[in-house]
């Protein structure tokens, strides 16, 4: 038997990947017992933050991720297609129908077991019955101190911060306009068609600024007032989830150049790129939330609401959530886990999520995944393995396990950590689809020989290629 601890997309998808291969699992989650800062229900792989994964195409290495996890027979990956809303190029999900869609798998699957309560110390774990710590970023303190003990220092951390998410029927439409950047819609892919219809006139609204606007936003933006956060002037912010007032402390053009960046798009009233933009994304399916796109924040809420609504569009803007800032919790990967996620130290214990260096939902479903894997095949008395460095699952895994302890930050999936090619094409594309197409033939090999291990329905099957 597995037990894992954390009810998130990493501890949900690690008890889907180990339950397919007949190993039965105990999945614990603290919620509705303790609450959380952030998190709103009780329901498994609950989305705190943005409801994006973010790209879907082989062109991008999340995408190529996405897809080497769909072939893996992904529960998150399945999930997120059957509530994805419109995104352009990215996936994007019905957070509320995504959190029901995984729960209610988990719940029927008839070797899991759900339990409802806070573990407070890690458990004891053995080669048959290995253990996997998914607690995600908000770990509870008396785990968090356990955990600590357990790796031997003090765990690293940094602040994270969440997008607002405005009333669509708030937002002025005669000041936005709908359209992707450059365009771009999400197209047949190597997942499937395209979500719903594209009209051609793109999947996001777009609230265009003048000069005079955005300087007028950008000075009351530096002037609100923060929000107070413990440890502030310890503050650690991941670089790739920047409060907009941190990054419009860098400089005045910071944001035109981040998420206020109106390149690619045109304003159909001018025919002329606007001097920024901030981008809307739709939050749901039904379409009556859409959340500020690249907005997260840390302002107090009253300036939140003043400051926004100097945004064109948002004038009499309604907010259905307002941005805010959290502690996320993670432990030095490269000092303490294997490429496996298992522990170095302590090889029947498995570390999953956020909570074990990586960032971003992708990410985290992933390590869950593999760590789901490898538990099951310590459970079943079979040997772990690591998936090739060639793929981005494994090049993940790599750089969590290798990257220079001594300057460790979480990262996202880039091809960057993926081995070169030996022959590179010249063209930036064509090398993206060369590294995406040699990654998905090595995965191929992999799961072959080793990955169907045990499963009562071979993953490649199990849930297909939606």
């Amino acid at each position: 038997m597995i037990r894992i601890i954390g009810g998130g997309l990493a501890g949900s998808e690690a008890a889907w990947q180990a339950a397919s291969r007949d190993v039965p699992v105990t999945l614990y989650e603290m919620r509705p017992s303790r609450a959380t800062a952030v998190h709103k229900t009780d329901r498994l792989a609950e989305l705190v933050c943005s409801n994006s994964f973010r790209g879907d195409k082989l062109d991008n290495a999340v995408g190529l991720l996405k897809e080497e996890m769909r072939r893996l027979g992904s529960l998150v990956m399945r999930a997120a297609q059957e509530s994805r809303v419109p995104a352009g190029a990215a996936l994007a999900v019905d957070r509320e129908q995504f959190a029901d869609r995984v729960t209610a798998a988990i719940a029927a699957h008839p070797l899991i077991r759900v339990v409802r309560e806070e573990i407070t110390a890690i458990p004891e774990s053995t080669e048959p019955n290995p253990v996997i710590v998914a607690t995600g970023p908000l770990t509870s303190p008396a785990l968090s101190d356990d955990l600590a003990r357990l790796v031997g220092h003090e765990h690293l951390y940094f602040y994270d911060a969440i997008s607002p998410i405005v009333l669509a029927d708030t937002i002025d439409r005669t000041k936005v306009f709908r359209q992707s950047r450059w365009n771009r819609s999400l197209g047949p892919s190597a997942s499937g068609p395209a979500c719903g219809v594209d009209d051609g006139e793109g999947d996001y609204l777009n609230c265009p600024l003048s000069r005079e606007e955005y300087e007028r936003f950008y000075d009351a933006l530096v002037h609100a007032e923060s929000a107070t956060v413990h440890d502030f002037d310890r503050e650690k912010f991941f670089e790739g989830c920047l409060p907009i007032e941190v990054m419009a402390h860098r400089g005045v053009d910071t944001l035109r150049f981040g998420p206020m960046k109106p390149v690619g798009l045109t304003d159909p009233r001018t025919g002329r790129e606007p001097y920024a933009a901030v981008q809307l994304r739709q939050d749901n399916l039904a379409g009556d939330h859409f959340n500020l796109v690249g907005f997260q924040t840390q302002i107090k809420w009253g300036d939140q609401a003043r400051v926004l609504r100097l945004i064109p569009g948002l004038e009499q803007a309604e907010f259905v959530r307002f941005g805010m800032v959290h502690r996320n919790t993670y432990v030095n990967g490269p000092d303490v886990l294997a490429e496996t996620w298992q522990v170095r130290a302590r090889p029947s214990l498995f570390f999953a999520g956020q909570m074990s260096g990586v960032e971003g939902y992708v990410e985290s479903a992933a390590s869950g995944l593999l760590a789901g894997l490898n538990a099951a095949a310590l459970a079943s008395g079979r040997p772990t393995s690591a998936a090739p460095r060639t793929t981005a699952i494994g090049a993940l895994a790599y750089y969590a396990s290798h990257a220079n302890p001594a300057h460790y930050e979480p990262s996202n999936i880039t091809f960057g950590i993926l081995p070169p090619l030996s022959s590179t094409p010249r063209g930036r594309t064509e090398r993206k689809l060369a590294l995406s197409e040699r990654a998905l033939a090595d995965l191929g090999g992999w799961m072959r020989e080793w990955v169907a291990f045990g499963a009562s329905r071979p993953p490649a099957l199990a849930e297909g290629r939606r």
